[in-house]
């Protein structure tokens, strides 16, 4: 093994000690201010602070941190590849689907979700990084399958957390610009968004419910617990909730999970109370070492566990092959998934990996052409002006 230059760590570590004082300055200097007292439940609501329902849960301590980005920074590891590219999704068929529902990933956490003639988006993030910055931090390994400009009209953008890979300034800026959309973000988040020009805001507590009339019918949209944490900068540790979000049209429900870690009985009471799901998006990415990632993000075979507990019909994994997070290869989801859903006793695609851009239509009669007809080039590249 090749040891890294001690320059070079060096340099590393002012990178991310610069990018660490940016995050907390922008934090202290735009979060807004709301008072969650009168809003949030007492069950995970204390000391100015949201908690999770399981109150053994633990984050690595700040040595443990250290010690994982000290690592991750000295050791000698080939740059992460993927060989995923985009799909050039139809975007003729996207812009004018009203009836059919539809859920295309578009990279990491981002779905466009169609339910009951609402467009409906998950986690916007169509940015260079993850960061606070642009010309630092994660970089995407993968573009996103379209841009928001080529997005149909969005109904409905859900937030699930606070964390740079879910929650991207520039996107939210985009979306904001393109029209008016309702952003459903969880208790805490709601001045930020208002401050980055989203007009229409509303803030939901775990269990509490709003409903968006459609074209088809009302979707109702439960807040609902996750097992995660929150921060943007230095000082706001757990300052706004986290949560995942189930969408309940009129015969047709689909589960967002965001982050979370495994909680078997918080999933078993989701499954309790909304099973059967049509459709589960969930995070097969980001999850080792494990001792690190375990409380925070499920792996592939807890991934499966969740779509187990929620009676789940079909999944579509997410958070993968976009940023580099995690120790585990950007693509390993593409190995590890299909054998823990044989061992589980499921079919090996019942949560697909799909492409960027592909389209799943699980009431589709007849197998389709996933590359779409649109006009576009299959291999994008960034272009100057696009939303940061």
């Amino acid at each position: 093994m090749t040891k890294t230059p001690p320059s070079q760590v060096r340099a590393a570590w002012r990178a991310a000690l610069c990018s660490a004082l940016v995050a907390g300055l922008l934090a202290a200097c735009g979060s807004g201010h709301e008072d969650l007292r009168q809003r949030a439940g007492t069950d995970h609501y204390a000391d100015g602070r949201f908690h999770n329902l399981d109150r053994d849960f633990a984050l690595p301590d700040t040595s443990d941190v250290l010690a994982f980005q000290w690592s991750r920074l000295t050791r000698h590891m080939p740059a992460p590849t993927t060989d995923i590219t985009p799909l050039v999704p139809d975007l003729g068929w996207l812009q004018g689907n009203r009836a059919e529902p539809s859920a295309t990933w578009i990279g990491h956490a981002t779905v466009l979700v169609q339910i009951a003639g609402l467009n409906v988006l998950t986690d916007p993030q169509f940015s260079q990084r993850a960061s606070p910055v642009q010309w630092m931090g994660p970089k995407r390994l993968v573009p996103p399958a379209m841009s928001v400009a080529e997005l149909p009209d969005i109904d409905v953008v859900l937030i699930s957390h606070s964390h740079f890979d879910h929650l991207d300034e520039g996107s939210i800026r985009a979306l904001a610009a393109k029209g008016d959309p309702l952003f459903l973000v969880p208790l805490g988040l709601e001045p930020l968004l208002r401050e980055w020009g989203a007009h229409r805001v509303q803030a939901l507590d775990w269990n509490e419910q709003t409903a968006v009339t459609g074209r088809h019918g009302v979707v109702k949209f439960d807040c609902v617990p996750a097992r995660h944490w929150s921060r943007r900068g230095l000082f706001d540790r757990d300052r706004a909730l986290w949560a995942g979000w189930m969408m309940s049209g009129p015969d047709f429900r689909v589960y967002f999970a965001g982050d979370t870690g495994w909680d078997e009985s918080l999933f078993n009471a989701l499954g309790e109370r909304f099973a059967p799901v049509d459709m589960a998006l969930l995070p097969v990415g980001a999850y080792e070492p494990r001792d690190f990632m375990r409380n925070q993000h499920i792996n592939p075979a807890e991934a499966v566990k969740v779509f187990q507990a929620l009676g789940a019909r079909r999944g579509l994994g997410i958070h993968w092959a976009t940023f580099d997070l995690s120790d585990e290869a950007p693509d390993a989801p593409r190995r590890v998934l299909p054998a823990a859903l044989l061992a589980a006793g499921l079919p090996e695609n019942a949560i697909a990996l799909t492409r960027p851009g592909e389209t799943l239509r699980p009431r589709a009669p007849v197998s389709i052409d996933l590359r779409g007809k649109s006009p576009r080039y299959p291999k994008r590249q960034w272009a100057k002006g696009e939303p940061r």
